[in-house]
């Protein structure tokens, strides 16, 4: 059995850039250096940053992924097969992004967020995911 710790979350982020501007040019390098690992679960972990700006959209194929807004404010658009919805999302709410379903997080003024993330994860830069999968059926 590993270690059982308790996880202070405000020390784990103290020592971690805020990634100003979150975008297409955002290099892994910068987004890596944003987030912390705060623990491993299941077959993921659980992950915490800090950002503004708007990430590239990502799914996850081996399970939900849970979201909690540690600080700041979002909008988490999540793509259903019904279309789009989008939840304004601010410190102290959480989602569950179902499994396999493509979501971005759209914060100008910046977000706190701590996610329980299963691996692997896809990531594409697109306006709209749906237009990829169109793509790869034709």
């Amino acid at each position: 059995m590993d270690t059982i710790k308790a996880i202070d979350i405000k020390a784990e982020l103290a020592g971690l850039p805020f990634l100003h501007g979150r975008g297409r040019e955002t290099t892994e390098a910068e987004k890596k250096a944003a987030f912390t690992t705060l623990a491993q679960y299941r077959d993921g972990g659980i992950f915490s940053g800090s950002f503004s700006g708007i990430s590239e959209w990502e799914r996850h194929e081996k399970g939900d992924e849970i979201v909690h807004i540690l600080d700041g404010a979002t909008k988490l658009t999540i793509m259903t097969d019904e279309g789009p919805q989008a939840f304004e999302m601010t410190a102290g709410m959480l989602v569950v992004v179902p499994q396999g379903c493509w979501h971005q997080f759209h914060s100008p003024d910046g977000v706190t967020v701590m996610t329980v993330t299963p691996q692997p994860t896809e990531h594409i830069h697109a306006n709209d995911p749906r237009s990829i999968e169109l793509s790869a059926r034709l």
